[in-house]
């Protein structure tokens, strides 16, 4: 079976490429919305992240208040790095697991995506990485309508991931464009033969 990350930064559109895999029948590991359901499933993480980051990130239930947790890493990459480093752990166990039932399925591809391939150790676990590639501008303007924050959120966003960007890439990358102008579905397409 190839695992294959979907890979690329905030705004750029992992996601509209994982939704066409999904509509062509291919299984997508999403690991924003796993970690997500591992944070509010997993008592021992959300207690070590209330420690980490003070109980300002818990909201009156004692769920972590993402909104909150968010403006606090994005602005400090030591803060970043150590919420990455709590979640990834889980996430990689999470998708090891994932992975065996894709197999036992009989899955040919699985597809994971992901926004920081590098920091979470997910490129060790993968044989491909399709890098999803749109200009700044554009991944702007997309980010601050989908997620109604402002511009400078947004770039701060960019600025972090940006932080982690490794010399050398994965040995097998090819890049998608989701410059607005390129079809995807054919570049899809011609990945998938």
């Amino acid at each position: 079976m190839k695992k294959i990350a979907v890979s690329g930064g905030i705004g750029s559109g992992k996601s509209v490429v994982c939704k066409i895999l999904r509509t062509l029948n291919y299984r997508v590991y999403d690991c924003d919305s796993r970690a997500r359901i591992l944070m509010d499933s997993n008592k021992a993480m959300i207690e070590t992240l209330s420690l980490e980051f003070g109980e300002i990130i818990l909201d009156c239930e004692g769920n972590i208040n993402r909104p909150e947790l968010a403006k606090i890493v994005f602005s400090d990459s030591e803060k970043l790095r150590r919420l990455n480093e709590i979640v990834h752990g889980e996430v990689r166990a999470d998708l090891e697991e994932w992975f065996e039932q894709c197999r036992k399925e009989g899955c040919e591809r699985a597809f994971v995506e992901t926004a920081i391939l590098y920091q979470s150790g997910l490129d060790r676990m993968v044989d491909e990485v399709w890098e999803v590639d749109a200009p700044e501008r554009l991944r702007i303007e997309r980010v601050t309508k989908r997620n109604s924050i402002s511009v400078e959120e947004v770039e701060s966003r960019i600025r972090a991931q940006q932080a982690h960007v490794v010399e050398t890439p994965h040995s097998h990358t090819v890049i998608v464009i989701n410059d607005g102008l390129m079809p995807l579905l054919p570049q899809i397409e011609s990945l998938l033969h």
